[in-house]
């Protein structure tokens, strides 16, 4: 009866982790739940909908501007006009009502170039989406790719447990029966109890990484599905890669944009060099000014020039200043191309390391396992130790673990290098959100 019930119970909860296993998380839905709800993608776009406002604030200084004043209140005026009245001086209720349109017709090129700086600005932010979006991503990536490997390695460490726990069934048998020694028990022993603890070491390794899976991913995580290799999406060689990754980093392209905006900031610094003209119309409706009792109205249509002809070297402080300014976003770009280079070499060096590595542990893992088998076998029939067949255990448990973390480190180093190239959400098919678009203007 308790037998029957096991295996219904063994039955429904294979079908149920058949069921779930259908619904395995993907590597792109991971990545994409990551983008749609990481906080610092979230930030790098409301960054780039604002700058697009600051580019309508610049564009205002082409358009016209109209003003309204009023007032009223009490007035005391003592002058030539009440004296000549009669009066030494008159009280009265003063009222003011102006309206003035403004129309630039040239100011020194201002307008023109912080429209220019602005939308350097926008194109700056659009690709500092990207990155931010790359580098998440990677991250999603990462995080996803080790707790898989971790549960993999939890997975080698039971299997390893239960190899430990057969033997040591068997001679415990042996030695009840009389024909095994108690060494060998004892020694059987010992190794279960650190199989036992490379379990619990994996459990633990499992359970931080699920913890950093949450955090990146924002959810509990599932099944995870195991990506396929992108090896495909990866150029042939080092310099190929480096060549795209200069051309197409985002990170990288964000700062040459930088170095577009202090550019038309310096030009704009110098405005204040040229006089400023402006057309300007102005209409007055004012009652009782400077103690005249009665209406005082006037209409204006006037071309005004503006100059300032020195405010004490501010202007050729500010010149300067922005020279400067270019040299550090150009610096900072320089550096960003080293980075981007030196990001790519690493993740290739690693590559083609890993790579070779994988296909070296593949076959030591399963040149354990042979062993093992013929150890077994031979053990047996009185032919090898206990020693030697716990060791052929230990190896097999230990190549497994090797050939796991260097198969991981291989995927791992694929991505690296597409994101180091600027390539990575397009190689898994994602797409950025729209603020991340470039829109000439």
């Amino acid at each position: 009866m308790k037998k029957q019930t096991f295996l219904t119970g063994t039955a429904l909860l294979v079908g149920f982790a058949a069921s779930f296993s259908s619904h395995a998380a993907t590597l792109g839905g991971a990545v994409t739940q990551t983008l749609d709800t990481n906080p610092y993608v979230l930030q790098a776009v409301n960054e780039r909908r604002a700058r697009d406002f600051e580019v309508d604030q610049a564009k205002a200084g082409y358009k016209p501007k109209i003003d309204l004043n009023a007032g009223i209140g009490y007035e005391w005026s003592d002058n030539p006009s009440t004296r000549a009245a009669g009066l030494t001086s008159e009280e009265l209720t003063r009222s003011e009502l102006e309206l003035t349109l403004r129309q630039m017709i040239f100011d020194g090129h201002l307008t023109k170039y912080e429209v220019e700086r602005q939308m350097a600005r926008v194109k700056s932010a659009a690709y500092e989406i990207g990155g931010v979006a790359q580098n998440t991503a990677l991250r999603a990536i990462e995080v996803y790719l080790e707790l898989l490997k971790q549960r993999k390695d939890l997975e080698l460490a039971r299997d390893n447990l239960a190899a430990h726990e057969r033997i040591f069934d068997q001679i415990k048998l042996r030695s009840e029966s009389g024909v095994g020694r108690k060494a060998d028990l004892a020694q059987i022993e010992g190794r279960v109890a650190l199989a036992e603890s490379n379990v619990v070491a994996a459990q633990n390794n499992v359970n931080e990484a699920d913890a950093n899976y949450r955090r990146v991913i924002g959810s509990a995580p599932g099944e995870l599905e195991r990506p396929n290799s992108s090896e495909d999406s990866l150029p042939q060689t080092v310099e190929e890669a480096v060549a795209q990754g200069l051309q197409s980093h985002p990170t990288l392209r964000s700062a040459k944009a930088d170095v577009e905006a202090t550019q038309a900031q310096h030009r704009v610094s110098r405005y204040n060099h040229k006089p400023r003209f402006d057309f300007e119309v102005g209409r007055t409706w004012n009652n009782d000014l400077d103690g005249v009792d009665g209406r005082n109205e006037d209409f204006t249509a006037m071309i005004r020039m503006r100059w300032n002809l020195y405010n004490g070297g501010k202007d050729d402080a500010r010149i300067k200043q922005t020279a400067h300014l270019i040299n550090e976003s150009m610096d900072v770009r320089d550096n960003t191309a080293r980075e981007v280079e030196e990001s790519i070499r690493l993740s290739w060096t690693s590559y083609q390391a890993s790579k070779q590595q994988t296909a070296f542990l593949k076959r030591h893992m399963d040149s354990s396992k042979n062993t093992r088998e013929a150890y077994a076998k031979q053990f047996n029939i009185g032919k090898r130790t206990l020693l030697d067949l716990l060791d052929t255990e230990n190896e097999v448990f230990e190549s497994s673990r090797a050939h796991n973390g260097s198969d991981y480190t291989y995927l791992y180093a694929q991505y690296r290098i597409l994101t180091g190239m600027g390539k990575l959400l397009e190689a898994i098919e994602m797409t950025l959100p729209t603020e991340a678009t470039v829109v000439s203007k």
